[in-house]
């Protein structure tokens, strides 16, 4: 089967299948009715579960969602939320980006593992999680620890920075310190301003 034909053939079981429900966090309202393209090496799709698993270089964007990693397992319920988890391997991170609603701003992370929950329209980095923002290009706000979660509902941040049976550094290069949160919060300018 050639890549095209490959590709395409994902692209139509998405389709047919899946078709997020809810928005992810700092969702772009526009997103909610984009189409879930994902590209990756393989596809297991089990229709009675109603769990698709990609592995293999998986990118998966909706509208100003983007996802990378190793791995993307999707869940979809009965009542149409979909429950995704996005794993990479060992010794990388995966990757989240979208765009803030109203704003000239996005949030990205990485995380070993990101979990996307859109019945709650919650998401959280766990393992040597990084969570960023950025107005235009520039990272304005940075916050570091093992486990970040974002509730877009109530847009409240956790942050848990225990290293649970470890002693490795959330983040390459930079020595543990036990339990701590790292943050580094910039002041609102003018750059952040609703557009």
């Amino acid at each position: 089967m050639s890549s095209k034909i490959h590709a395409f053939a994902i692209q139509a079981s998405l389709t047919l299948v899946m078709g997020l429900s809810s928005t992810a966090g700092w969702a772009e309202r526009a997103d909610r009715d984009k189409p879930l393209n994902i590209e990756a090496d393989n596809l297991r799709h089990d229709e009675l579960k109603q769990i698709s698993v990609f592995t293999g270089k998986v990118v998966a964007t909706k509208g100003s969602i983007v996802m990378r990693g190793s791995r993307l397992e999707v869940r979809q319920d009965p009542e149409g939320y979909q429950h995704a988890v996005l794993s990479a391997e060992d010794n990388t991170r995966a990757f989240f980006r979208q765009k803030r609603e109203g704003f000239n701003e996005f949030m990205e992370g990485e995380a070993q593992s990101i979990e996307y929950d859109g019945r709650a329209d919650q998401v959280r980095f766990s393992q040597r999680a990084e969570l960023r923002r950025l107005r235009g290009t520039v990272v304005s706000d940075e916050i570091v620890g093992q486990s970040i979660t974002y509730n877009n509902l109530t847009e409240v941040f956790t942050v848990d920075g225990r290293i649970e049976g470890s002693k490795t550094s959330p983040t390459p290069g930079v020595k543990p310190d036990g339990s701590r949160v790292r943050a580094v919060l910039s002041p609102r300018t003018d750059s952040g301003a609703k557009k």
